[in-house]
C-alpha cells in the first residue's frame, strides 16, 4: 500500500424530499450536530483516510454556513443532478490530485453510524482487489414483489441477496472510467458498485454492521441517535 492514498468522496447534493423537512436531510439535526458531520467524521477520523471530497449543489448555502472544520483537508465540488454526477464530478476533481494506484471511498452523507470496526474490515479485504468492494448486508427478510398497487404479486428468494450499504471503495481511475461509461449510456445507476458490474468488474461484498442505516425518513433520525448514544465515549469515534 505505499504511496497510495485513500479518498472519501461524499455526494450530499439531494434533497431528501421523502423526509418532508425545512432543508435537506444532511443538514437535519442529530444528537445536537448536522448529520452530515457525523458522516464526515467517521471518515476523517480514520488513519488510512487522507481527506475529503463533498459534491453540493450549486444553490446548497447551508454547506458554507455549517463550518464544519477538521485536521485533514476536506474539499467542496459541484454536485449534479443524480447521485453519479455527483460522484463523478469528485472523481474528476480528485483527477488532478490523485496518483497512480489511489483508492477512493464513497459514502453517504446520510449514513452517520458507521463504524470504525466495519471500515477497517472494507479496508482490509478491498485495497487491494482490482475491482474494489463495498459493506453489505445479507438479506434476512421474507422479500415479496408487489404489484404497484399494494398487491403481493409473488416472493423472491432471498438467497444470494444482500443489501448494499456504503462506504464502497474503489481503485479511482476503475471507478471514474465506469462511472463516465455508465453516465454517457444513461444507465440509471444508483451506487457505485453497480457502474463498475456494468463495466465488468465483480466487487467484493464485505459484511457490515446493521447500525450502518441510513438516515431516509423520520425515525431513522430517533434510532440513528440511539445508536450513536451506545457507541463508547473512551472508544475512537465510530467504533462501538
Amino acid at each position: 500500500m505505499t504511496g497510495r492514498r485513500l479518498w472519501a468522496v461524499v455526494p450530499a447534493a439531494g434533497v431528501g424530499r421523502r423526509m418532508e423537512a425545512d432543508r435537506p436531510k444532511q443538514y437535519l439535526d442529530l444528537a445536537g450536530r448536522p448529520v452530515i458531520e457525523w458522516s464526515l467524521e467517521r471518515l476523517l477520523d480514520h488513519p488510512r483516510v487522507d481527506g475529503v471530497v463533498v459534491a453540493v449543489a450549486d444553490h446548497d448555502a447551508r454547506w458554507a454556513d455549517l463550518g464544519y472544520r477538521h485536521a485533514k483537508p476536506i474539499h467542496r465540488v459541484a454536485g449534479g443532478a443524480e447521485r453519479c454526477h455527483s460522484v463523478l464530478s469528485a472523481l474528476d476533481y480528485l483527477a488532478v490530485k490523485a496518483g497512480a494506484g489511489d483508492r477512493v471511498l464513497v459514502h453517504d452523507a446520510v449514513r452517520p453510524c458507521l463504524t470504525a470496526g466495519e471500515l477497517e474490515r472494507l479496508l482490509d479485504a478491498g485495497f487491494d482487489h482490482p475491482d474494489g468492494a463495498l459493506l453489505a448486508m445479507p438479506v434476512r427478510d421474507t422479500l415479496k414483489r408487489g404489484n404497484g398497487a399494494g398487491v403481493v404479486e409473488g416472493t423472491v428468494d432471498r438467497d444470494g441477496l444482500w443489501h448494499a450499504q456504503t462506504p464502497q471503495l474503489f481503485p479511482l481511475d476503475l471507478l471514474r472510467t465506469a462511472l463516465r461509461a455508465a453516465v454517457a449510456a444513461g444507465s440509471p445507476v444508483t451506487d457505485e458498485a453497480w457502474a463498475v458490474e456494468a463495466a465488468g468488474g465483480r466487487p467484493l461484498l464485505v459484511e457490515g454492521e446493521a447500525t450502518n442505516l441510513k438516515v431516509t425518513r423520520r425515525a431513522d433520525l430517533h434510532l440513528a441517535s440511539l445508536i450513536l448514544a451506545s457507541f463508547a465515549p473512551d472508544r475512537p469515534a465510530g467504533e462501538p
